[in-house]
């Protein structure tokens, strides 16, 4: 098996290789093993072109993508001889930031989400596959983090309800300002704080894919004051 087979399998499908690396035994939880972690993910709206045009997008049952990252993801670890894992199917919940951050140059931002010196904050993760076997894998790419070199930070001041602080993510705030009229743009371009960041801004999502995920996050907030 090579990663390179393996990186053809996941953009045929319309997902992105998101890096990949040898776990220790410090890295897996009970009842995970594997010689290789390969992660899958998103950049930009790429996959967002082939989940739209999926049925699970459109059959109107609830966690479309979710149900879409099972089949497609899926339909690769078959075809490889390896285990799909996925980040929500919880709790517990498997430590894919954790992964995320050994397998690419990925660091917390002010924003508390992982930052990449290409792709910003522009970019999630599907799944990941677990081989049994130690795969031929290049030497992990060691660039800085982007937001050493950010001394204006704009992704701080961005924000219409101050929901990022020195304390963290005030999430009932953010929520109530989506769901009030003035929270319309960020339900339909994004978190406003998120497209302030320069890194990436080219990757930035489109309005459909914006809007679609703000509403997921939205709903779950609804549930959560219920």
């Amino acid at each position: 098996m090579s990663l390179a087979e393996v990186q053809r399998a996941i953009a045929t499908q319309g997902l992105a290789y998101r890096g990949a690396f040898h776990p220790e035994d410090v890295d897996l939880p009970a009842g995970v093993a594997a010689g290789t972690l390969v992660l899958i993910g998103s950049v930009g709206s790429k996959t967002w072109t082939a989940f739209s045009a999926s049925p699970e997008c459109a059959d109107g049952a609830p966690d479309p993508l979710d149900r879409w990252s099972r089949r497609v993801v899926g339909a690769v670890a078959r075809a490889h001889r390896a285990t799909a894992l996925f980040p929500f199917a919880g709790p517990p919940w498997l430590p894919f930031q954790r992964w995320a951050q050994k397998a690419e140059p990925l660091y917390p931002s002010p924003l508390g989400m992982l930052i990449h010196p290409d792709w910003g904050l522009w970019q999630s993760w599907r799944g990941a596959l677990a081989f049994d076997e130690k795969i031929d894998l290049p030497e992990r790419n060691h660039r800085p983090s982007p937001c050493e070199t950010c001394a204006d930070k704009p992704c701080l001041t961005a924000c219409p309800v101050n929901a990022f602080t020195p304390n963290g993510y005030a999430v009932v705030a953010c929520a109530g300002h989506l769901r009030s009229p003035a929270g319309g743009a960020c339900m339909d371009f994004g978190c406003a704080a998120r497209r302030a960041c320069p890194v990436g801004a080219a990757y930035c999502y489109s309005p459909g894919q914006a809007r679609f995920h703000m509403e997921a996050f939205r709903r779950s907030q609804n549930r959560s004051v219920v």
